[in-house]
C-alpha cells in the first residue's frame, strides 16, 4: 500500500517517525507529508520518505511568536488542497491545523484520522465543529477506550490502537528520590502540582526537563528543583529519563494519552498520574506505578512517598514499567493500522 501519514503541523513528529518507520518495516511504501519541525533535530527517516512541504515561511521563521499565526492561517490554504487532491492508497492525517477549515474538506483517498486530543484545548467548545469534521474520515483512531467513549458522544465510532512507548537507551542512574516532570511545559500538565509534591516531600527532588509554552512565575523558587529548560535532544532527554526514579504527570482532562508517559515507560521509568483521560491505562495494566484521582495533591503526594520509601513496590512498580516497555511496541501498532487500512482498500 501507498501511505501517507500527513502531520502538517508538525506537531507530533517523533511519532510520525516511529510509525512510519514501522509501517515501512512491515513492507508498506510509506510517505511522511509534514512542515518543518521548529524546536530541534529529528531521526533520519527510516525506510520511508519525509516531505516538508506544508507551511514554507511559519514554519521556519518563528518559534512560539504569536506573529506566525496570521502567516500560518495564510499558508493553510495550500495545505487544505493538497490534503483534499492527496491520491494514495490510503491518507492518514494525525493533526487538523485549522479544524474550522477542515471541516469543509472532502478527501479524495481512503482518510483515516488520529484523535490524538480529543477536542483539542483551542476548539474543544465548538463540538459541532468537530463532528463535521471528524466525520470526513472513513476511520478514526483513538489511543484508549476513554477516547472511543468520547468520540462515541461525537457519533464517532473510533477504532482504539494503544499508544506505543518510545524507545529510549536511557540507562537507570538515579538516586531513589528524583521525580521527574518531562515535557513541553503548559497549564494542562500541572506543573504547579509536580513542584506543590517537591516542597511538601523533603526527601525527593524534582527534575524539570522540558521547553516552557507558560509563565514559570514563582515555581522555580522551590529548593530541591532542577530546570533543565528548553527543547531537549535526545541525548538529553535520555539523560533525564536515566536519573528519573519516578515520573509524574498531573495532568487536566485535556487529552487522549500522552507520549511523555510513554517515553518514561520506554525508558523504564514508572510513574505516579492522575486518573484522567487514558492516563492511567498503561499504569494499571502493567502495574507500572499508580493512579491518583484527579487533581488530588494530597493523594499524589501519599503516592509518591509510597513509591519512595518501599524498595519492594518500588521494585515492583519498575518492572510494570519494563512489562509495558516490551508489550507497547512500534511494530505492533504498525500491525493493527495495516489491518485497519486494508478495510479501506
Amino acid at each position: 500500500m501507498r501511505i501517507f501519514v500527513t502531520d502538517p503541523p508538525a506537531f507530533t513528529p517523533w511519532y510520525d517517525h516511529e510509525l512510519a518507520a514501522a509501517l515501512a518495516r512491515a513492507g508498506e511504501d510509506v510517505t511522511v507529508t509534514t512542515s518543518h519541525f521548529r524546536f530541534g533535530e529529528l531521526p533520519a527517516a527510516d525506510g520511508y520518505r519525509r516531505l516538508e512541504r506544508y507551511y514554507p515561511l511559519s514554519s521556519r521563521l518563528f518559534r512560539r511568536s504569536p506573529l506566525r499565526l496570521p502567516l500560518k492561517v495564510a499558508e493553510h490554504a495550500l495545505v487544505a488542497a493538497s490534503l483534499a487532491g492527496a491520491r494514495p492508497d490510503v491518507l492518514h492525517v494525525q493533526w487538523l491545523a485549522l479544524p474550522q477549515v477542515d471541516m469543509h474538506l472532502r478527501y479524495r483517498a481512503p482518510s483515516v484520522f488520529t484523535a490524538h486530543d480529543l477536542l483539542p484545548r483551542r476548539t474543544a467548545g465548538k463540538r459541532g465543529l468537530w463532528q463535521k469534521a471528524l466525520q470526513r474520515f472513513d476511520r478514526v483512531v483513538v489511543h484508549t477506550e476513554r477516547g472511543r467513549e468520547v468520540m462515541g458522544e461525537l457519533g464517532v465510532d473510533a477504532r482504539v490502537i494503544p499508544h506505543p512507548v518510545y524507545p529510549s537507551t536511557a540507562r537507570r542512574a538515579d538516586d531513589g528520590a528524583t521525580l521527574l516532570a518531562l515535557g513541553v511545559i503548559r497549564p494542562y500538565k500541572g506543573i504547579a502540582d509536580s513542584v506543590e509534591v517537591a516542597r511538601r516531600l523533603p526527601h525527593a527532588r524534582l527534575l524539570v526537563a522540558g521547553d516552557p509554552a507558560m509563565p514559570l512565575d514563582d515555581l522555580r523558587d522551590v529548593p530541591r528543583t532542577e530546570w533543565r529548560l528548553g527543547y531537549l535532544s535526545q541525548a538529553e532527554l535520555d539523560r533525564a529519563l536515566s536519573e528519573a526514579t519516578l515520573a509524574l504527570f498531573p495532568y487536566r482532562p485535556e487529552l487522549d494519552q500522552s507520549g511523555a508517559l510513554l517515553q518514561a515507560l520506554g525508558a523504564g521509568v514508572p510513574a505516579v498520574v492522575y486518573d484522567v483521560a487514558g492516563l492511567g491505562d498503561p499504569i494499571r495494566a502493567f502495574g507500572a506505578g499508580r493512579v491518583v484521582p484527579a487533581g488530588d495533591v494530597d493523594a499524589l503526594t501519599a503516592a509518591v512517598d509510597e513509591l519512595l520509601g518501599d524498595s519492594a513496590a518500588l521494585a515492583a512498580a519498575r518492572a510494570g514499567a519494563e512489562r509495558a516497555r516490551a508489550a507497547l511496541t512500534w511494530d505492533a501498532a504498525a500491525a493493527a493500522h495495516i489491518d485497519l487500512y486494508r478495510e479501506l482498500v
